[in-house]
This record gives C-alpha cells, sequence and structure tokens, in this order.
C-alpha cells in the first residue's frame, strides 16, 4: 500500500509530467487525471501563489 501523507512530488501543470519525485503508474494516471480536469483552478492558484497569496483549494478526485 503506497502512503501519500508524506510523499513530496512536483508536477508540470501544462502536461501532467512528474518534474521531480515518482509514482507508480497507476497513481500518477490518477494524478494527470486530477490534474487536466483541475488545470484552470491550478493556473489560478499558482498565480494568487506567486503574488504572495493564499491558494483555494480545489477538491480531490
Amino acid at each position: 500500500m503506497l502512503s501519500m501523507q508524506n510523499l513530496k512530488l512536483r508536477f508540470n501543470i501544462n502536461d501532467g509530467e512528474i518534474l521531480a519525485g515518482s509514482l507508480p503508474k497507476k497513481q500518477l494516471r490518477l494524478v494527470q487525471a486530477w490534474i487536466e480536469l483541475n488545470r484552470d483552478e491550478l493556473l489560478a492558484d499558482w498565480e494568487i501563489t506567486t503574488s504572495g497569496e493564499n491558494p483555494y483549494k480545489i477538491a480531490p478526485l
């Protein structure tokens, strides 16, 4: 069983590719699907956080 609690990964928001870290293929596909479904919100949150504000919560898959 994979524990996601202390797992740290870095993803490219535009294409869902892993930039740092690793995941088993099944979990990677779930994360990539979540990124695809929430890309607009993720990009908006990125802009918000780069200006020093707190991001909005995005619903899990």
